[in-house]
C-alpha cells in the first residue's frame, strides 16, 4: 500500500532532481531521518535505490536533449565506482555499519557542507574561470582529468557511506573543474548520469545486507517518477540557480537538525 507521506516526499525530491540534478540524497536522507524517524542505515539504503531509479527517468529525458558530457562522466566513474565497490564489499562481508553511532551526525555534516558548497558555487565558478585564462590555463586543463578522478573518489566514498553527494556535491565539483564546458543544462544532465551507477553500486551492499525497505521505496517512487519527468522537462526552460540557493538554505536547516537533533 502506498504511504501518502512518503509519496509526497518523493514527489518533492523528484521534482528538484529533475530541475537541478540535486536532492536525491541531500534532501531525501535527512527527510527520512528527521521527519519520518527512519533508522540511519535503512534511510541510506533505501535512498540510494530511490535516487538511482528516479535519476534513470530524469537522465533519459536529458539524454534526448544531447546534454550529457560522457567524457566527464567516465572520468568521474573511474574514481567513484571502485570506492563504492570497496564499501559494498565491506558491508556484504558483515561490517556492522548500522551500529556506527555517528552515522546520523555524519549525514548532517555532509548535508551542511554540501549546502555551503551550493551557496558558494558562483564564487567557485569565478575562481575557476580565472584559472582558465592567462598563464594558468594550460596547466589547469592538464590537471582536469586526474582532478576529476579524484573528485569521483571523494564522491564514491561519501555516497556509499551516507547516500549524499552524488548530485549536490558533484555539481559543485563539476562547476569548479569545468567552468567553461559545463552549461547549466549540461551540468544537470552529466551529474545525473554519473549518479545512477554510483548509487546502484553503493546500494548493492545494503540490498544484500537486507537494509532496503521495499514498501517505503515503492511509496517514494510513486511520487518521484511523475515529478522528475515534469521537472526534467522544465529544466531547459527555467534557471535552476534560484532553486538551488533556496534548496541550500533548506538543507542547512535540515542538516543542523540532523546533526544536533
Amino acid at each position: 500500500m502506498i504511504d501518502a507521506g512518503y509519496a509526497a516526499a518523493g514527489a518533492l525530491t523528484g521534482f528538484l532532481v529533475g530541475i537541478t540534478g540535486v536532492g536525491g540524497g541531500a534532501l531525501m536522507t535527512p527527510l527520512l531521518l528527521v521527519v519520518f524517524g527512519v533508522a540511519p542505515t535503512t534511510a541510506i539504503a533505501t535512498d540510494l535505490w530511490f535516487a538511482a531509479l528516479t535519476k534513470i527517468v530524469g537522465a533519459s529525458i536529458h539524454q534526448r536533449a544531447g546534454q550529457i558530457d560522457w567524457q566527464v562522466v567516465k572520468r568521474l566513474w573511474m574514481g567513484s565506482l571502485p570506492l563504492a565497490l570497496i564499501v559494498i564489499i565491506a558491508i556484504a562481508a558483515g561490517e556492522k555499519i548500522h551500529k556506527i553511532d555517528w552515522l546520523s551526525q555524519a549525514i548532517g555534516l555532509v548535508v551542511i557542507l554540501t549546502a555551503i558548497g551550493m551557496l558558494f558555487a558562483g564564487k567557485l565558478l569565478e575562481i575557476a574561470r580565472q584559472k582558465r585564462t592567462g598563464a594558468h590555463a594550460q596547466r589547469f586543463k592538464r590537471l582536469q582529468p586526474p582532478l576529476t578522478i579524484l573528485a569521483g573518489i571523494l564522491l564514491g566514498s561519501i555516497v556509499a557511506l551516507t547516500s549524499i553527494g552524488a548530485g549536490a556535491l558533484g555539481s559543485v565539483l563539476l562547476v569548479y573543474l569545468y567552468p567553461l564546458r559545463m552549461t547549466p543544462h549540461r551540468l544537470i544532465a552529466t551529474d545525473l548520469v554519473h549518479a545512477i551507477p554510483l548509487a546502484m553500486v553503493a546500494g548493492m551492499g545494503y540490498l544484500i545486507a537486507g537494509k532496503v525497505d521495499g514498501a517505503m521505496l515503492l511509496s517514494l517512487l510513486s511520487g518521484s517518477i511523475p515529478a522528475v519527468i515534469f521537472g526534467s522537462l522544465l529544466a531547459g526552460r527555467i534557471s535552476a540557480h534560484g532553486v538551488k540557493r533556496a534548496l541550500a538554505l533548506v538543507l542547512i536547516a535540515i542538516g543542523l537538525k540532523t546533526l544536533f537533533g
